[in-house]
């Protein structure tokens, strides 16, 4: 046997799961979530042609090939932080193959900052028919813009210092760039996951011009007094096995509805926090939530932002 495939055999290592306190800019700060969505030992469970589906993102472990295959328009731009300002954030943005003009989708990410994976499904949203524009939110903590990914623990230490305010000033700034593009529509949906699915929800209490939908990818709720300043219609897609963020959940399916908001959620049989990096995890559930919460996700933007 050559030594290539002697190696190729070996079981591929996870990272360490960060341990982290809820920081005051978010309340889902990832804990027990490690670099690759979650602890796979020696690719158990992976089924590399369903990961590959080609309907829905990638999985961790398949995001950079099918990046690289993309035959969409991917490109890096420099956003500056809000009108007039001098200081400038990274954002891959992504075109979809349409005749028409799109909405945009502000793609936030995880804790682990803006990594392959997050652009892999900056790229599935467009080839779903949106201009997808995926922010860098520790720009300015990392010491100005830059398109070098960052390793998991160091984006971790950086999200740490991040605040609400920066986090919807950079979402804030993603939208508007996207939305003055040639070829976008002037509205808005955002998508988020762990860390920044809680910071969707967030947004959506922040209400900037132009937003029309949130989706939120196991995030925590925002605090009770927040909720009423919601006013865009908010979908929630959670793992069963994820109740650190589940507990989250009554609260906002209580006080929105109670509100008059429009706000829908779906809980996942079998599946943990980070289900939609993590679709090589053991059992299948993972893989089974992201093809079930993909078209979702979709369906949500299709309905109040149109395609």
């Amino acid at each position: 046997m050559s030594l290539a495939r002697s190696f190729a055999s070996v079981a591929l290592l996870t990272l360490g799961a960060c341990q982290m306190k809820h920081s005051a800019a978010q309340a889902d700060d990832h804990a027990g979530h490690d670099r690759d969505g979650t602890a796979v030992p020696a690719m158990a469970g992976h089924d590399m042609g369903a990961a590959q589906d080609p309907s829905i993102p990638a999985g961790n472990a398949d995001a950079k090939a099918r990046l690289a295959a993309s035959p969409r328009h991917g490109e890096w731009a420099k956003i500056a932080w809000e009108p007039g300002s001098a200081d400038s954030l990274m954002a891959w943005v992504v075109y979809p193959e349409k005749k028409r003009n799109a909405p945009v989708v502000v793609v936030i990410h995880e804790i682990f900052g803006l990594s392959t994976w997050v652009r892999g499904v900056a790229d599935q949203l467009a080839a779903d028919g949106y201009i997808a524009v995926a922010p860098d939110l520790i720009s300015q903590k990392r010491g100005g813009p830059s398109s070098d990914e960052l390793p998991g623990d160091s984006a971790v230490k950086l999200i740490r210092g991040v605040t609400t305010d920066e986090m919807n000033k950079g979402v804030a700034a993603a939208a508007r760039y996207g939305m003055s593009q040639p070829a976008a529509m002037k509205k808005y949906g955002v998508v988020g996951y762990c860390w920044g699915g809680s910071a969707s929800f967030n947004h959506a209490v922040f209400n900037a011009p132009g937003l029309g939908a949130a989706v939120v990818y196991y995030g925590t709720t925002p605090k009770a007094e927040a909720l009423p300043n919601v006013r865009v219609p908010v979908l929630g897609l959670y793992g069963e096995n994820d109740q650190r963020v589940n507990a989250t959940i009554p609260l906002a399916d209580s006080a929105l509805k109670a509100l008059g908001r429009t706000y829908e959620k779906e809980i996942f049989a079998g599946a943990g926090h980070g289900f939609l990096r993590a679709q090589d995890a053991p059992g299948g559930a993972n893989l089974n939530a992201a093809k079930a919460a993909w078209p979702r996700t979709i369906g949500w933007f299709r309905k109040y932002l149109g395609a």
